[in-house]
C-alpha cells in the first residue's frame, strides 16, 4: 500500500470521525466545491426565463467546441439522441449493417435497432476492452456502412487504425464518446485530439454521473463538417430548415438552458476532475500491483484515461463472494456490463450462438468496477483498498 506510515493515522482518524459514505459517483459533493458558481449560472437562466436554447446554451456550444478543438458542436437532449441523431444524419437505410462492440453499454446498439438497422457485433481488447481491429475486419461486408467505436470506461479505441480501415472501405465512423471526453488521443505521427473529434461524428452523454455531468440528462455531437452539422442541428429540432418548415423527419431533442449553464461551470473544471480520477486510479493500481488475483486497468500507448470507471478483471475469483465482501464493509461495487449486447434479449431474433466474442465472453463475468469520482478523500481511499486486501488475505 502507498501511504506507508500515515496508514494508521488515516484509519484511527477514520474510526474517530465517521467517513463520508463511500459512493460509486458523489455528485452531491462535487457539487458543493463549485455551488455559488453553479447557483449564480442557474438564477440568471431563472431571470432570463430563456429555458429553451438561451445564451447558456450557446455559450456552452462554443465553449464545448473550443475545448474539444471541434468546428461544431450540436447539444442535443441525451447521450442516446446524440447517437441516433448521427445515424439518422448519415442517411442508414433498413438493413445497412452498423458495427459496434458487444462489451459496452446497450445503447450504443438499442438506436442501431430503433433505426432498422443491423447490428453487427464485434470482440475488443483483453487489454484496453476496446474495439479489436482482427475482429472488426473480419466483420465488414458489402452491407456495413459505419463504426461506432466505444471509447469504454475513458481511454480511446485505436482510432488511427478505425479511421484507415473505415476510409478503405469507404464507411462512416461514429464515435461514442459518453466515457471519455477529456480525453487525449496521440497519433503516430505525434499530432493530438480530443477523442470525439477524430471520427466523422462524436457522439457524448452529460449524465449526471459522467465525467463532465449535468444535474439531469444531456447530449452532444461534434463534427467538422458544416454540412453533417447543419443537418444533425435540423434533426434535433423538428427537421426544421426555418421555424415551421420541416424538411426532414427529425425528433425533439434539446439540451435545456439550465443543464447548459450547470455544464458551462463545469467544463471549467473538467480538466481538474479528469486529474482527480486519474489520481485515484493510479492509488488503486499501486495497491493492488501485488496481488496475482487482481488485473488492474491498462493504459493504451495512444491514448490518456480519463478513467470514469475503474474496471479490473478477478482471475480465479468467486466474484459474488468478492463484491458480499465489499459489501459488508460498506464498499459499493459494480459490474459494467453484466449482460454484453450480443446476449441480450432484444437481440435473441439474431440468432446469438453465431457470435464468435471469445474476449467480451472472457471479461463479462470477471470484470468489477470500484469507486471513482473526483471527490474522493484519503480516508475513504484508505478503507477500499484495506477492504479489497482483506478479502485476499
Amino acid at each position: 500500500m502507498i501511504l506507508g506510515k500515515n496508514q494508521s493515522f488515516y484509519c484511527k482518524f477514520a474510526k474517530i470521525y465517521r467517513m463520508r459514505k463511500i459512493q460509486m459517483v458523489d455528485t452531491k459533493t462535487q457539487y458543493l466545491a463549485i455551488k455559488p458558481q453553479v447557483d449564480a449560472a442557474i438564477n440568471e437562466v431563472l431571470d432570463t426565463a430563456a429555458y429553451i436554447n438561451g445564451k447558456a446554451v450557446k455559450d456552452f456550444t462554443q465553449n464545448l467546441a473550443t475545448y474539444l478543438g471541434a468546428e461544431h458542436v450540436i447539444p442535443c437532449a441525451n447521450g442516446t439522441d446524440a447517437l441516433q441523431i448521427a445515424m439518422m444524419a448519415l442517411d442508414l437505410q433498413p438493413g445497412d449493417e452498423v458495427i459496434t462492440p458487444s462489451f459496452t453499454y446497450i445503447a450504443t446498439t438499442e438506436v442501431v435497432a430503433l433505426l432498422r438497422l443491423t447490428p453487427v457485433f464485434v470482440d475488443v481488447d483483453p487489454v484496453t476492452f476496446c474495439m479489436d481491429m482482427e475482429s472488426l475486419k473480419k466483420a465488414i461486408t458489402p452491407k456495413t456502412k459505419a463504426i461506432v467505436p466505444v471509447h469504454l470506461y475513458g481511454q480511446a479505441a485505436p482510432m488511427e487504425e478505425i479511421m484507415a480501415i473505415a476510409k478503405a472501405h469507404n464507411l462512416y465512423v461514429i464515435e461514442d464518446n459518453a466515457q471519455a471526453i477529456g480525453c487525449d488521443y496521440t497519433f503516430s505521427d505525434g499530432t493530438k485530439k480530443k477523442t470525439g473529434t477524430i471520427g466523422h461524428i462524436g457522439a457524448t452523454s452529460f449524465y449526471p454521473s459522467k465525467n463532465l455531468g449535468a444535474f439531469g440528462d444531456g447530449g452532444a455531437l461534434f463534427t467538422n463538417d458544416k454540412v453533417l452539422a447543419d443537418k444533425m442541428a435540423m434533426i434535433a429540432n423538428h427537421g426544421q430548415s426555418a421555424r415551421y418548415y420541416h424538411d426532414v423527419v427529425g425528433c425533439n431533442s434539446r439540451l435545456d438552458s439550465i443543464q447548459a449553464a450547470v455544464l458551462n461551470i463545469k467544463l471549467q473544471h473538467l480538466d481538474a476532475y479528469n486529474q482527480a480520477r486519474q489520481k485515484v486510479a493510479n492509488y488503486y493500481s499501486t495497491a493492488f500491483a501485488n496481488i496475482s488475483e487482481i488485473i488492474t486497468p491498462a493504459i493504451a500507448t495512444y491514448s490518456t484515461h480519463v478513467f470514469h470507471q475503474y474496471t479490473m478483471q478477478l482471475k480465479n475469483v468467486d466474484r459474488d463472494k468478492f463484491i458480499a465482501h465489499l459489501a459488508a464493509k460498506e464498499i459499493p461495487c459494480m459490474i459494467y456490463y453484466p449482460v454484453p449486447g450480443h446476449l441480450q434479449k432484444m437481440f435473441g431474433a439474431q440468432n446469438n450462438q453465431h457470435w464468435n466474442l471469445p474476449i467480451t465472453d472472457q471479461l463479462t463475468p470477471c470484470v468489477c468496477s470500484l469507486p471513482i469520482h473526483t471527490e474522493m478523500d484519503e480516508a475513504q481511499l484508505v478503507h477500499i483498498v484495506e477492504g479489497v486486501q482483506s478479502f485476499f488475505n
